[in-house]
């Protein structure tokens, strides 16, 4: 369910934040289909990953996993 919840909110910041699934995971340096996974769902993303995500993102890492806001 959280891995639901994470891949939505990051394919959103991604979107608004005028990324492709290419260019973010270039960024972040992981495969397209290794963040195509983690905004399916699919593949849970590391703590790591998910504060790298959030800092490439410019946002702050509560607004990305805070599951209060959805």
């Amino acid at each position: 369910m959280e891995a639901e919840v994470w891949g939505r909110r990051i394919r959103a910041f991604r979107k608004l934040k005028g990324y492709t699934q290419k260019s973010l995971a270039k960024d972040l340096g992981i495969s397209v289909s290794i963040l195509g996974e983690i905004e399916r769902g699919t593949r849970i993303p590391s703590y790591d990953l998910l504060q790298k995500i959030a800092q490439t993102l410019n946002i702050e890492f509560d607004e990305l996993v805070s599951l209060n806001n959805e």
